[in-house]
């Protein structure tokens, strides 16, 4: 779950000499407030989920600067936001997840970035990429290079954030294009200081109103307007943006004694630059480095004369540039050879070419390079390598740990409302065979893991049923898709459910509603109980299905596995033809503690009786054999030695991270297994009736107690 910023908010109200101190993604929000936008929108992912949140928080505030926020269904609905910029003199942000993010409003951005713009238009995109990312390994550079959107990559500290996204408007609406502003997760969660500035108004809001509608055949996307446009990009925005970059002084040099070699970095990558290079004696702790440095803040477009002037008079450059293809290295070496400069260009000879550059893997870069280019500086001042000694220290870890730490691949979390339909599924699958299934992006992702290993195929988000269309009709038995609520909104209907129906598919698809976009940080969804604003949205997934005519549709509450499993099995085996959907009905568990937890404190403050509910095994039935955990894989269920001296097996055990969701129980009544698990009820504050049950409970135990000694 992504964590709540509602206390923190109020330093979006800081002014002009005041200091602001917080997290990355709060002072993005602060710097855009600064620049006078006029409308805000986009669609959770991490690592820029909480931007919406933190909007959604501050909606009083934007109230009065007369912003509008919009919370679309999906990223290409946020990206057509910034049409307003095409007209009007309006600045406007958007944000998402990339690259995943960037590809559904691929067609938007296009178009935006054909016609261009005349208000500052910027798209605040989480880079999620590295092996602890959650998405396919892609970059946004390549989009900005086909597309001819200016992308920057701040360095990681407040300031230099705040300082890029106030002046990557000013370059949107100097070079008419619009700009990218990427953020890695440590740019997002870092936290910092920066001089705050007052917020500005809008120039059009809903307090300042547009009276006339602007009309420019030029900015339509089409013939022979698009050429017209393409040529524009080349001659007149790209040499702009090139210019605006150069005065603004956008990307930074940090000179160093060490003249004849340089480091050309991305921006987001610097604090790692400089920390490997203070691990090998050649920066201090406050960044002051030996060796020069060429910060690219922005990294489209690049700037070759500045490649130019800062490689003059050195012998070799290190490009570090994270992902592959290796864009920025290409256009380095093309710049010094345009430039008639023989600086030798290393970079994904000496550092990898896929994957994070963490701290080690950039240490690791520079010391071959260094080795490589300046080995007499290298061994002046640091005589022992700093990676050998990162290693030892790793080794002597591992040593004091006496054996590896056991992987942790992600999972359900306890209580988790999707748990038991993998449950039914394997149930089902052990009477009726295996069948092929579409896996969606979201929680229930997690079902392709142990125990539970189901799921086929996965190719995007809300695209499970769409991505069975062609395996549906080759397939010996009906196939079954999997989508999420927020999936359902996002794509789903759409591209699954409408074009499923319209072609006569014959399949299952079971929409995984636990109420909220749970997977992104818990944001509401057209179909919540309560929309952003505390009202009803009047919208529903059964109404949509109804709507589209699906005739099939059964609505099943999650943790009744008997049900899940008996409805299941019906929509494989039912006679007729034509889609079927089940509608897995379950709030999301960590939402509905969130939500209740403060009742229950509030109501265990003023005295009053609380019940709570856990579960247990009886250690004296349990079997040992564990079939309830492989058909559960709750977190809270795991093992115990068995108390029986005779008996060797560990038996089964509930720990105390139950919430009491009571899925254990009803998996082992649904798989008949054995009738180990009691349900408890923990009663606070009991009032004199259940003392007095409890009492008389007490007493048949103990007279039981008696008959069975005697």
């Amino acid at each position: 779950m992504e964590r709540s910023f509602k206390k923190e908010v109020a330093q979006l109200r800081l002014g002009k000499g005041e200091i602001f101190s917080g997290e990355g993604i709060l002072a993005v929000t602060k710097a855009l407030l600064q620049s006078g936008v006029s409308y805000i929108g986009g669609y959770q992912g991490s690592p820029v989920s909480h931007l919406l949140d933190v909007m959604v928080d501050s909606s009083e505030l934007l109230d009065e600067l007369g912003v509008h926020l919009e919370t679309p269904t999906n990223e290409a609905a946020a990206a057509a936001m910034l049409a307003a910029s095409i007209n009007y003199p309006m600045r406007g942000a958007v944000t998402w997840k990339s690259v995943v993010g960037t590809n559904v409003a691929s067609d938007a951005l296009s178009n935006l970035s054909s016609a261009g713009v005349v208000g500052g238009a910027m798209i605040v995109i989480g880079e999620d990429y590295g092996e602890g990312a959650s998405i396919i390994q892609e970059r946004s550079h390549a989009f900005a290079m086909k597309s001819s959107m200016c992308l920057l990559d701040p360095r990681p500290n407040l300031t230099s954030i705040v300082d890029t996204v106030e002046k990557g408007f000013e370059l949107s609406e100097a070079s008419n294009m619009p700009v990218m502003l990427q953020l890695r997760i440590r740019a997002c969660h870092l936290s910092g200081r920066f001089n705050a500035r007052d917020n500005r108004e809008p120039a059009v809001s809903r307090n300042k109103l547009l009276a006339e509608p602007d009309f420019n055949i030029d900015r339509f996307c089409l013939p022979p307007a698009t050429y017209a446009q393409e040529k524009h990009k080349i001659e007149h925005r790209l040499p702009a943006a090139e210019r605006f970059v150069t005065e603004n002084k956008l990307n930074e040099v940090f000179e160093g004694e060490l003249s004849d070699v340089g480091i050309i970095t991305m921006g987001g990558l610097y604090n790692g630059v400089v920390r490997a290079l203070e691990r090998v004696g050649l920066a201090d702790i406050y960044g002051a480095s030996r060796i020069p440095i060429y910060v690219m803040n922005v990294t489209y477009p690049m700037v070759p004369k500045e490649i130019q002037d800062f490689c003059a008079g050195k012998t070799s450059v290190l490009v570090v540039e994270e992902g592959y293809p290796d864009y920025i290295e290409q256009a380095i070496n093309v710049a010094l050879r345009k430039g008639d400069l023989q600086t030798r260009v290393l970079g994904k000879g000496v550092l990898p070419k896929v994957g994070e550059y963490t701290a080690d893997v950039v240490l690791e870069g520079v010391e071959k390079f260094l080795e490589s280019e300046a080995p007499d500086k290298l061994a002046a001042f640091m005589p022992d390598s700093a990676l050998s000694a990162s290693i030892s220290l790793k080794a002597r870890a591992a040593e004091l740990l006496g054996a590896p730490i056991p992987p942790r691949p992600p999972s359900f979390c306890t209580g988790c409302p999707e748990r038991p339909v993998f449950s039914a599924m394997k149930i089902v699958e052990k009477e009726l065979g295996p069948t092929h299934i579409a896996a969606d992006v979201g929680c229930h992702t997690f079902s392709a893991l142990p125990p539970f290993n189901l799921g086929n195929t996965m190719v995007g988000y809300g695209l499970g049923l769409a991505s069975s269309a062609g395996v549906g009709p080759n397939f010996g038995k009906r196939v079954i898709s999997i989508m999420g609520d927020g999936g359902f909104w996002h794509n789903g209907i759409s591209s699954g459910v409408a074009s499923a129906n319209f072609n006569k598919n014959d399949s299952i698809l079971v929409i995984m509603k636990n109420g909220y976009s749970s997977a992104t940080g818990w944001q509401i969804l057209p179909s919540s109980k309560r929309d952003r604003f505390g009202g009803q949205s009047g919208m529903s997934i059964e109404n949509a299905l109804k709507g589209l005519g699906v005739k099939w549709v059964r609505s099943v509450r999650t943790y009744n596995v008997s049900k899940m499993a008996k409805t299941l099995r019906r929509a494989m085996t039912e006679t007729r033809k034509g889609l079927k959907v089940i509608i897995a009905d379950g709030e999301c568990q960590l939402a509905r503690q969130r939500r209740l937890r403060p009742l229950l404190k509030k109501r265990l403050d003023a005295g009053q009786r609380v019940i709570r509910t856990k579960f247990g095994i009886d250690d004296d039935v349990c079997t040992g054999d564990h079939s309830c955990i492989r058909l559960s894989g709750c977190p809270s269920l795991t093992i115990k030695p068995n108390p029986d001296p005779l008996r060797t097996d560990p038996v089964a055990h509930v720990n105390n991270g139950c919430v009491g969701c009571g899925l254990c129980g009803e998996v082992a009544h649904a798989a008949v297994l054995c009738p180990s698990f009691y349900r408890a009820e923990i009663v606070q504050n009991p009032n004199l009736w259940d003392r007095l049950l409890d009492g008389w409970r007490q007493a048949v135990i103990r007279a039981l107690q008696g008959l069975v000694r005697a």
